[in-house]
């Protein structure tokens, strides 16, 4: 059988292969605010991200701590090297063994709500409105 390569973006495709993933590598130098960790979140395909821009306001670093209260999304580093990149990728493998903690974090990654609505509530608390 014959293989063909897709030189094209296909939306459909990039969705498809993204929540197939068990987890989603975006170790940006800088992110505004990026969508594709928000997708990750979405179909719980845990994100492995550089805590920097967008991407520090939307994953939640499984920690210990976060682990424990809930509220782990995925896995963060903010130093911008290979080494540290590869550490958070060991903890992230590592962690994918114990299926009880990683569907845990999967739950609450795909728990969150990133809605503008969501957002004009936030926003309305802010400022009184």
């Amino acid at each position: 059988e014959s293989m063909a390569v897709l030189l094209a973006y296909d939306e459909a495709l990039a969705h498809g292969i993204e929540a197939a993933a068990d987890i989603f590598l975006m170790p940006s130098l800088f992110e505004p605010c990026g969508l594709n960790q928000l997708y990750s979140l979405r179909y719980g395909t845990v994100p492995v991200v550089r805590a920097v821009g967008g991407l520090a306001d939307t994953v939640v670093d499984a920690s210990p701590h976060n682990l424990e209260a809930g509220t782990a999304t995925g896995f963060a580093f903010r130093e911008a090297s290979a080494d540290t990149l590869l550490e958070t990728v060991r903890r992230a493998t590592n962690l994918w063994y114990d299926r009880a903690l990683w569907q845990g974090l999967q739950h609450t990654a795909m728990q969150q709500d990133f809605s503008w609505e969501k957002s004009a509530e936030r926003y309305m608390e802010l400022y009184g409105a």
